[in-house]
């Protein structure tokens, strides 16, 4: 379900649950992935691409970058057993091809480099880079 003044951008090509919720003013690009349980907050925006399944939520005013791919199962395959929530908190940012593991809070404003794997949670107004993902 989307929100007030939300585009989702070629939805014929993007998998996105009825189930999902998705706030006001956010911009949903073709070629993504997201799953029954996430919830996306106001003016969001997801790039072509990023992967977000059940388990995801995105608070208002984050980016996520193209190809960014979220994770929710830690020993796959669970079959939904274990899998485990990620928040990204308000205003934080998500660089392309970043892999985000799963039971990861990502703190506000935080900032993930492109390509960087995020195994551990991001305190708020820090930036991480790498693999793993450390500090800068």
């Amino acid at each position: 379900m989307a929100g007030k003044n939300t585009v989702i951008y070629h939805p014929e090509l993007s998998n996105i649950s009825d189930q999902a919720v998705i706030g006001d003013n956010c911009k949903i690009h073709s070629h993504v992935w997201i799953g029954a349980g996430v919830k996306i907050g106001d003016n969001c925006k997801i790039q072509a691409f990023a992967f977000i399944p059940d388990g995801v939520t995105v608070e208002d005013n984050a980016f996520v970058g193209p190809h960014a791919c979220f994770t929710n199962d830690k020993y796959p395959p669970s079959g939904g057993k274990g899998w485990q929530p990620t928040l990204v908190k308000r205003g934080a940012k998500i660089g392309a091809g970043a892999i985000i593991l799963p039971g990861i809070v990502i703190g506000e404003n935080a900032i993930i480099g492109a390509g960087a794997v995020v195994t551990k949670d991001v305190l708020d107004n820090t930036t991480v880079v790498g693999n793993p993902a450390r500090p800068v």
